[in-house]
């Protein structure tokens, strides 16, 4: 399986509405994402959980004059959509604004086809290079008996060219790359400079079966990029002084402690991509920026 996956590359979340509406709109959207592939960011991640498929529908819009040859682009299937009922309360999934839509937990078979099939129509695709099952924690099971099996099939159809799954644990992870034949996985905070859990079986796990693995989360949500919350929670004291004296090491050897979280996860030969979020053409520069820093090699060993 050849995936062209750049080494920086661009999570939709946040374009999706993630905490607030995208300034523009869907044309605001639009322009971060062509912003995105300009810099570099040609693997485009995104998922119908993001925004309810805003951030699907903004990615399909973007991509209508773009050669389809020139990006990689990956969804997840795990959750439909489905319009809400009279009288039934949104989502509190942390996208204010978003379509009147209900989200539901699907991993049997004719539900991640479904999905696959909505995902393609609201990114205007007739295909997607790479799935993955999406945030499957609590159903684990029906992923080796149902989710999987129907994602190979679409695989041995040619519908999708690899198969995946992404989660915020590694745990699981693990456990899906010795029991079934993914091609590459997310782990979300994982691996980065506040957490590296990753380590301990997951990344082993990979390298033995050449799974490829990209990684998300790389600032903990915030917190290695300035913020005050940690794993989409206040950060507890602890963890304030263990990035303050990241920042103190980093700022010796001149170099920002983002763009340090950045590279972090390449220090693992398994790991292909990192995937950072963009929220407006400046960030995309600047998350471009960052990733190209001249990191020196002593500032790993400082960092420990």
């Amino acid at each position: 399986m050849a995936l062209g996956l750049s080494a920086l590359s661009f999570g939709s979340a946040p374009i999706g509405g993630l905490y607030a509406p995208v300034d523009g709109g869907v044309d605001g959207g639009v322009d971060v994402v062509r912003r995105a592939l300009e810099v570099g960011m040609t693997y485009l991640d995104t998922a119908p959980h993001y925004g309810a498929g805003t951030a699907e529908r903004v990615i399909g819009e973007a991509l209508k004059d773009v050669p389809r040859e020139s990006f990689t682009i990956s969804t997840k299937v795990g959750r439909l959509l489905r319009p809400r009922r009279d009288g039934e309360a949104p989502d509190d999934e942390g996208f204010p604004g978003e379509p009147a839509l209900k989200r539901e937990w699907d991993f049997s078979g004719d539900g991640i086809r479904r999905s696959l099939e909505s995902s393609l129509e609201r990114l205007g695709l007739d295909r997607v290079d790479a799935v993955y099952l999406h945030d499957p924690d609590d159903h684990e099971e029906q992923v080796y008996t149902e989710a999987y099996p129907a994602l190979a099939r679409l695989r041995d159809e040619g519908v999708i060219a690899a198969i995946g799954a992404g989660m915020n644990q590694a745990e699981m992870l693990a456990r899906f790359v010795r029991r079934l034949d993914l091609d590459l996985v997310l782990c979300a905070g994982r691996y980065t400079l506040l957490d590296r859990t990753a380590e301990a079986e997951l990344l082993p796990a990979c390298v033995e079966r050449g799974t490829k693995v990209v990684i998300g989360g790389v600032f903990n949500s915030g917190l290695l990029a300035g913020g005050t919350t940690y794993n989409y929670a206040p950060a507890p004291a602890e963890m304030l002084e263990r990035v303050e004296r990241l920042e103190q090491v980093c700022a010796r050897h001149g170099v920002p402690l983002r763009a340090a979280a950045m590279r972090f996860p390449f220090r693992h030969p398994a790991v292909v991509s990192v995937l950072t979020g963009c929220r407006t053409p400046a960030e995309a520069d600047d998350n471009a920026r960052l990733f190209e820093w001249d990191i020196p090699e002593a500032l790993w060993g400082d960092l420990g």
